[in-house]
């Protein structure tokens, strides 16, 4: 919170958040984030209390970021595409004591307190720029914070090690678990972002990337580290993004392939551009050579990350050499593809073989499973010290993914250890699908592995074998799947017929991968 009570002082009157109609200078922003703070405390919330949050990229969620941690509580930001099922398990495992809910979200939101047996204190935001929705808590943002004196609320942030936040992340497993963030790290990871990206006082980010997703890459806290200006955007709109890019003078964004896809063939007419190139950080698949191509002729400078909910997002960063601009786009995008090397403010990162625990030769060709360590890495999983203790046996971060690191030492990704989808930068479990795909009366087997997607990157494909044939057809499996989990997990594909399997009985996944890539 250090960095928000700075910015203050330094740049009192500079422009810290742009929200539609709404601008709050550094002073304003800290006090209203003093204020949330002073609130939380008067209500009974203090060290280790959790905090959830279900809103969108808003001055509220910015203001959240600082307010709770400040009186050291501990902030839950949730995914705003999870299903009520999902959200009710999560407000249950973090024992949240607090909502701050986006009336936008009120239909899922009161399904899920419906799950819930205790009460917790609801508090509404209730955006001018949302599409309503019923009021569900006892206040609503604004009045709540106005209830309190900005300078009463306490810094009770008493050890650098002290939990900041908790995110969840879908895993290998139907219940997502719960990666505890610390200060120190958050705080770390930040520098790492503003280094990186190369963000200043002079600098104005377009938040494209969700808030909930690892505290925003923790640029949430990494803008105001570096004093510049956060302009906030409600959905991802590729119209409404080149409008504020040239409105608002972008000079920073982050985002998913998905939203470089969306800006790279949104419509001629659309297209608008800021002052000078404006940087663009993306994670996940690398983006295709025509995509980046799209997006440099847009007036964008690509720069690929890579990380984990569990490393505070970006924990290694593709940083380009000075031959790069002079190769043939082919060659440059494929460099560009790797997940290049670790963070400035991370320990390290380098492939291992599991096994022997020995690092792999740097020669590009030599297979091994990435790990991880430094600061810049979780506590560990909320109430789960099996999985925690596994994750990170042998004093590194196993990240599960498998990759090569080459004679220069960028590291490159190969493949998935377990077999995550990762879908418009949301990771979906293929055991959560198969087992909503096994409780469906018709079903007999079923295997999801991912399929390549232009659009989204990769989506979830079904393959099926049913007690009967024709007992159900591809759209009713869809249709059930969309019933009983969040929309961007759903199968957009479903493929009937016998599984291929072992002599022991195991599906072969590498098998389907390959249908699905072909189909």
């Amino acid at each position: 919170m250090s960095f928000l009570q700075r910015a203050a002082t330094v740049r009192p009157e500079q422009c810290a958040i742009v929200h539609g109609s709404r601008r709050y200078t550094y002073r304003e922003f800290w006090n209203r984030s003093r204020q949330l703070g002073a609130a939380l405390w008067a209500n009974g919330i203090g060290r280790g209390d959790c905090v959830a949050i279900m809103a969108t990229n808003t001055p509220e969620m910015l203001e959240a970021h600082n307010g709770v941690p400040l009186i050291g509580a501990v902030l839950n930001s949730l995914n705003i595409r999870l299903d009520a099922t999902t959200l009710a398990f999560i407000l249950e495992h973090g024992e949240a004591k607090v909502l701050i809910t986006d009336r936008e979200f009120s239909p899922v939101i009161k399904q899920a307190l419906a799950k819930i047996e205790r009460s917790l204190l609801v508090i509404d935001i209730d955006d001018e720029l949302g599409k309503g929705g019923e009021l569900l808590g006892q206040s609503d943002y604004e009045t709540f914070i106005a209830s309190a004196n900005a300078d009463d609320a306490p810094n009770a942030i008493e050890d650098e090690w002290q939990s900041i936040s908790l995110l969840y992340t879908s895993g290998t497993t139907g219940n997502p678990k719960g990666c505890v963030y610390h200060h120190r790290g958050a705080y770390l990871n930040a520098i790492g972002n503003m280094t990186t990206m190369g963000v200043t006082h002079q600098s104005r980010y377009l938040w494209t990337l969700p808030m909930f997703h690892c505290d925003g890459w923790t640029f949430t806290w990494g803008v105001t580290a570096a004093m510049g200006t956060h302009v906030c955007l409600r959905q991802v709109d590729p119209e409404l993004i080149f409008q504020l890019i040239e409105r608002e003078d972008v000079t920073h964004m982050c985002g998913a392939p998905i939203v470089l896809n969306m800006l790279a063939n949104a419509p001629t007419e659309q297209h608008k551009r800021a002052t000078k190139n404006v940087e663009i950080a993306t994670g996940g698949a690398a983006p295709p050579s025509s995509v980046i191509e799209s997006m440099e002729a847009l007036g964008f400078n690509v720069t690929h990350l890579y990380g984990l909910t569990e490393t505070y997002g970006p924990a290694t960063a593709c940083i380009p050499q000075d031959d790069w601009p002079q190769l043939e786009l082919q060659q440059r995008s494929t460099r560009m593809a790797r997940q290049g090397v670790h963070y400035l403010t991370l320990e390290g990162a380098a492939i291992f073989n599991s096994d022997t625990m020995e690092r792999t030769p740097t020669d590009g060709q030599t297979i091994g499973e990435l790990m991880i360590r430094g600061n810049t890495v979780m506590k560990g999983y909320l109430k789960n010290p099996d999985a925690t203790n596994e994750a990170f046996s042998d004093g590194w971060f196993h990240t599960g993914d498998l990759g090569v690191q080459h004679p220069d030492g960028y590291i490159e990704i190969k493949d998935r250890a377990k077999d995550i989808i990762i879908s418009g930068g949301e990771n979906v479990s293929t055991l959560e699908v198969e087992e909503v795909l096994y409780r469906h009366p018709a079903v007999l087997e079923a295997a999801v592995v991912a399929k390549p997607d232009a659009k989204w990157g990769e989506t979830p494909c079904a393959f099926v074998t049913l007690h009967k044939a024709g007992g159900a057809t591809e759209q009713e499996i869809i249709d059930y799947c969309r019933e009983h989990m969040a929309r961007f997990k759903v199968p957009k594909h479903v493929v009937f017929g016998p599984l291929p399997k072992t002599s022991t009985g195991k599906i072969q996944k590498f098998a389907l991968r390959d249908v699905a890539k072909g189909s």
